[in-house]
């Protein structure tokens, strides 16, 4: 597909907002094990606010549809969003507390990650508008918002014209989502396997033959060894860029918003698979979610 016959335009996120509470430690505990921490940090977070950043930091015009409490956090969350220059009309502020990602960190760079979903939790259906998504090429969701309010949203998508995206994190509950309302699928190796039980879960080309039939783009990220993806059947590959990760967080959130905001600038598939990589290989090196998040300038050349 030629890259002028990609649509362009600003690119629309619906997801969560969080507060990250990011406790590093030597190693993660094992089951029943306490260990002691190295430091204790607050970053702003949540897998829609990261890719939306992302996206932003990478070119993008970017409107954000969410909620936020109305804490001190909800006010701070709010701001950042702003900073970044993503358009925040359609970023409620409900009563009571905003999301929470209480999140360990160890020296290798592994994390574990539990949430509280707080003002994200309360978002409907009943709340979402077709005029959020008019005029926008691309609207990227993920699964840290109640299913029925993701499905809504992917359905007024669809009725603007616009490509759907979904970022199938976390997985539970992504195969009663109808496939036809998703153009274009990203996961990694774990949601992969979850949406495709019948393959190899170490076989990366098995789970994207499964996969592929269903959407018209599949995007499978491998961690260290790279990215492959099937678009309009054609399949391609690259592999990671190495580097040694200091803080994972993020990568992910990263490396998608990345890859919608240069699809919307109208780059290839391949051209924006390489930012998209250069992208997490550099957000990995730095700690947090959102700081580590760099800008398209910082890249050089792919």
């Amino acid at each position: 597909m030629r890259a002028t016959h990609r649509p362009t335009g600003p690119v629309v996120v619906m997801g969560s907002v969080n507060l990250d509470q990011v406790q590093t430690v030597r190693a993660l505990p094992r089951p029943g094990e306490t260990v002691h921490g190295t430091s204790l940090t607050h970053h702003n977070g949540g897998k829609g606010a990261n890719q939306a950043v992302a996206a932003a930091r990478m070119g993008a015009a970017v409107r954000f549809v969410g909620a936020v409490g109305d804490d001190a956090a909800g006010e701070r969350l709010r701001a950042a969003l702003v900073a970044d220059g993503i358009d925040v009309t359609d970023l409620r502020t409900v009563a009571g507390p905003s999301g929470l990602a209480v999140i360990l960190v160890a020296d290798s760079g592994e994390n574990v990650i539990v949430l509280e979903a707080g003002a994200n939790g309360t978002m409907r259906p009943d709340d979402l508008r077709l005029r959020s998504f008019e005029g926008a090429a691309f609207a990227l969701f993920q699964l840290e918002l109640p299913l029925d309010t993701v499905r809504r949203g992917l359905e007024l998508a669809k009725q603007a014209g616009v490509v759907t995206v979904l970022n199938a994190a976390p997985p539970d509950g992504a195969e009663r989502l109808p496939h036809d309302l998703i153009d274009v699928l990203v996961v990694n190796e774990t949601e992969a396997a979850h949406l495709a039980p019948d393959a190899d879960p170490t076989n990366a080309t098995d789970l994207l033959a499964l996969l592929a039939p269903r959407h018209r783009g599949v995007v499978i990220t491998l961690g260290e060894a790279g990215v492959v993806w099937s678009f309009d059947r054609v399949e391609g590959r690259l592999p990671a860029r190495p580097v040694k990760a200091v803080d994972t967080t993020g990568a992910g959130d990263t490396f998608t918003g990345a890859l919608v905001a240069r699809l919307a600038a109208g780059e290839s598939w391949q051209d924006a698979m390489q930012v998209a990589t250069a992208a997490a290989a550099l957000c990995v090196q730095r700690e947090g979610a959102q700081p580590s998040i760099p800008y398209l300038n910082e890249l050089g050349p792919n």
